[in-house]
């Protein structure tokens, strides 16, 4: 297995594990990362809730998603974790993101290009049949939920 797909398969995993904590604690399980350090890996995992996230909720959650990793993870080695909150940049990694953020400006990376172009930026119309609409300089653009590869919000003043 390569290495991407083995990052991927424990992503899946990890997600798998900590999504039913996280709504039983009252978040939301946005996003994992996994980023190589010379110390081992560095595991973020990233919470929201409604009326956004502070430090003493990731510092409970911290200890909570530990635990649970350090017994079901035991192969992965040294590591050290993260939890932090999505902030103003927030990475869109449901389906139900594009709806439920859809009025802001994101910025977007495609798998394979569309109209000549793999980045796009905009404002977020919702999706609809497993497509993404966006507007991009006044035209709207269609990218297929599955051709997405990256996507976040940009805020009021993203780069285009």
């Amino acid at each position: 297995m390569k290495k991407e797909q083995k990052i991927q398969s424990v992503a899946g995993r990890i997600e798998a594990l900590l999504d039913p904590l996280c709504t039983a604690e009252n978040f939301e399980f946005v996003s994992v990362e996994f980023l190589s350090d010379r110390g081992g890996a560095i595991v973020r995992i990233c919470i929201d809730k409604p009326g956004g996230v502070n430090i003493d909720d990731c510092a409970h959650m911290n200890r909570q998603i530990g635990d649970l990793m350090d017994v079901h993870f035991d192969e992965m080695g040294a590591y050290r974790l993260e939890v932090s909150s999505p902030g103003p940049n927030r990475i869109l990694s449901k389906s139900a993101d594009y709806d439920r953020f859809s009025g802001n400006r994101i910025k977007l990376e495609v798998r394979v290009p569309i109209q000549g172009r793999r980045k796009f930026t905009g404002l977020l119309q919702g999706i609809s049949d497993d497509v993404v609409t966006i507007l991009v300089d006044q035209e709207a653009v269609k990218i297929p939920y599955e051709q997405i590869g990256k996507a976040r919000l940009a805020g009021s003043h993203g780069e285009s």
